[in-house]
C-alpha cells in the first residue's frame, strides 16, 4: 500500500527527526536536529522550512527561495528521503509533486532546486530522470553558523559606527 502524504506540524517532529535522522545516517553525515528545534521551529510565526511526512516512509523538508534570474519564488527542497523498502515505488516522485504543489500554494513557487551530492549517482540518477538541471557556471556555497555570526555582529558594529 502506498502511504499517503501530509504536511507536516509541530506535533510530527518527533517523526520528522526520525526521518532526518536516517537521511543522514545513509549519507554518512552528521545528524544536529533534535525534534524539539524542529517544533520550535515549525511553530514559529514564520516558519523557516515546510515539510511532508509519508508516514515512516519518505520524508521532504523545503524552504522558500526567490530568483531574479529564474523570475520568481521556488522551493529549496534540503532534505529528501525515502525509506529503503520504499525506494523504487514512485515515492520519492510522489513526494516532489506534493512539494511542488504546496509551495506554489503558500509561496508562488515556480520552480524547485536542491543539491545532490557527488557520491550519489542513484539519486542523481533520479533526479536527472525529473528533469532537475546542474546550473552550470554556478557553485554552491555556505556560510557555517559562526562565520554567519561574525558576519552580523561585523555588520551591526559598522552601521552602528556610520551613524553621526
Amino acid at each position: 500500500m502506498t502511504p499517503d502524504i501530509r504536511p507536516a506540524g509541530p506535533e510530527d517532529a518527533e517523526a520528522l527527526a526520525a526521518g532526518l535522522a536516517r537521511l543522514s545516517a545513509d549519507l554518512g553525515e552528521p545528524h544536529r536536529m533534535d525534534a524539539a528545534r524542529l517544533a520550535a521551529a515549525m511553530s514559529a510565526p514564520l516558519p523557516p522550512f515546510r515539510a511532508l511526512l509519508a508516514g515512516g516512509s519518505g520524508l521532504a523538508l523545503y524552504s522558500p527561495v526567490f530568483s531574479t534570474v529564474t523570475g520568481g519564488a521556488g522551493a529549496w527542497v534540503s532534505d529528501l528521503w525515502v525509506a529503503p523498502p520504499a525506494r523504487g515505488t514512485g515515492l520519492g516522485r510522489r513526494l516532489l509533486g506534493a512539494v511542488a504543489r504546496d509551495a506554489h500554494a503558500h509561496w508562488g513557487a515556480l520552480y524547485l532546486a536542491l543539491a545532490v551530492y557527488d557520491d550519489s549517482p542513484r539519486a542523481r540518477t533520479f533526479y536527472d530522470r525529473l528533469g532537475f538541471t546542474p546550473v552550470t557556471g554556478q557553485a554552491r556555497l555556505t556560510l557555517g553558523p559562526e562565520a554567519t555570526a561574525r558576519l552580523s555582529r561585523t555588520e551591526r558594529k559598522e552601521s552602528h559606527e556610520s551613524r553621526p
